[in-house]
C-alpha cells in the first residue's frame, strides 16, 4: 500500500480506503465490520469513510462499535463523516449546511462513532439556501474546537469550491482541502474536466467514491441483477436503470478481455485505473464480504501493469478513441 498526500495538505492517506455506504448496517453487522476493517487495516488502509446519513445514522454506530472492539491506536487511522441531508424533517434539520445544523450534526456523529474528533468532515452536497460564508465559518469553528482536523466538500461545483476557498483565505480561516466526487471509468467528466483547475490552482485533494460504478464494473450485472446484490436491495430501486443500461454493459463486457490480459479481476482493473490518475488522493472501496476486501486490496499490484498501451485499449473499450 502506498500513501498519498491529501492534496497539498500534510496528511497522508492510503491509496485505497474502505467506505461504509450501503453496506454497514444494511449488509454488514458489527462482527463483520470488525473483520472487514481489520482486513483492510492489515493491508495498509488508514482511512475509513462514513456519513451521518448512511443507514440513517446506523452506519456510524456500526463503525463506532467496530472501532471500540478493534482498539487501534487513534493516531494510526483516519475516520470521516459528512453532513447535509440530516436525519430528521425539521426546517433546520434537513438539506442544509447552516451553522446550527453543522454543529449539531457533528456532535451527533461523534456520539455515534464514539470518537472525540473525526479526521475529515465533508459538506455532503452544496446548499444553495445558506451563504457559503456561513458554512465556511462553521466548518472553521469545528476545526478550531478540535471536533475535526480537515474539512472538504462532496459533489460541489468547481465554482462553489473556489468560492469557499477564497472566502477562507480572505478571512484567514481553515479552508477546505479535499473533494469527495464520484469517479470511475463510466463517470469521469466532472473529475477530469470541471475539477482540473481546482486541482491545478488550489492543490485540492480527492477521496473518490464509487470506483466500481455501484458494482457495474465488476461484471456481475452483465447477465442481469443477481439476488443479494446491491441492485436487489430494498430502497435502491433508483440504481436499477444504471445497472441495466445496455450501453454501459457493452463497455463493461469489452473491458473483460483487458482485465484478463493483465491477470486482474474486473474490480481490480477498475480500481487500478482510478489510481493511475495523480489527482486521486485515495479511492474509497466498498465491500459486503471480507473476500471482497482482500480482492480489492490487491488492485494496487496492477497499477504498474496499466502501461500506455493497456490504457489505450481501455479508452477504446470505453469509446474514447
Amino acid at each position: 500500500m502506498q500513501y498519498r498526500h491529501l492534496g497539498r495538505s500534510g496528511l497522508k492517506v492510503s491509496e485505497l480506503s474502505l467506505g461504509s455506504w450501503v453496506t454497514f448496517h444494511n449488509q454488514v453487522d458489527i462482527s463483520l465490520a470488525v473483520e472487514m476493517m481489520s482486513a483492510a487495516y492489515e493491508a495498509g488502509v488508514n482511512f475509513f469513510d462514513n456519513a451521518e446519513v448512511y443507514a440513517g445514522g446506523k452506519s456510524e454506530e456500526v463503525m463506532g462499535a467496530a472501532l471500540k472492539k478493534l482498539g487501534w491506536r487513534r493516531g494510526s487511522y483516519l475516520v470521516s463523516t459528512k453532513f447535509y441531508w440530516g436525519l430528521h424533517d425539521g426546517p433546520n434539520e434537513r438539506n442544509t449546511l447552516n451553522r446550527k445544523r453543522l454543529i449539531e450534526a457533528m456532535n451527533g456523529s461523534l456520539g455515534r462513532l464514539g470518537l472525540e474528533y473525526v479526521d475529515l468532515v465533508f459538506c455532503h452536497r452544496p446548499d444553495p439556501t445558506t451563504p457559503i460564508e456561513e458554512t465556511v465559518w462553521a466548518m472553521h469553528n469545528l476545526i478550531e474546537w478540535g471536533k475535526a482536523i480537515y474539512w472538504g466538500t462532496s459533489e460541489w461545483s468547481a465554482a462553489e469550491i473556489a468560492a469557499a476557498i477564497e472566502i477562507a483565505e480572505r478571512h484567514h480561516l481553515h479552508k477546505p482541502v479535499m473533494e469527495q466526487p464520484q469517479y470511475n471509468m463510466l463517470e469521469r467528466t466532472r473529475f477530469e474536466k470541471e475539477y482540473a483547475r481546482i486541482f491545478k490552482d488550489y492543490g485540492y485533494g480527492a477521496t473518490t467514491w464509487s470506483p466500481l460504478a455501484s458494482g457495474l464494473l465488476t461484471g456481475k450485472y452483465n447477465q442481469g441483477i443477481p439476488e443479494g446484490s446491491r441492485g436487489a436491495l430494498k430502497g435502491y430501486d433508483w440504481l436499477r436503470d444504471h445497472l441495466t443500461d445496455e450501453e454501459k454493459l457493452a463497455k463493461v463486457r469489452a473491458l473483460g478481455p483487458i482485465a484478463e490480459g493483465i491477470g486482474a479481476s474486473m474490480s481490480q482493473l477498475a480500481l487500478a485505473w482510478c489510481l493511475k490518475n495523480p489527482n486521486v488522493s485515495t479511492v474509497i472501496t466498498g465491500a459486503s464480504r471480507v473476500e471482497q476486501v482482500h480482492e480489492n486490496m490487491k488492485a494496487v499490484e496492477f497499477v504498474d501493469r496499466l502501461t500506455p498501451e493497456v490504457m489505450a485499449q481501455i479508452e477504446a473499450a470505453l469509446g474514447y478513441e
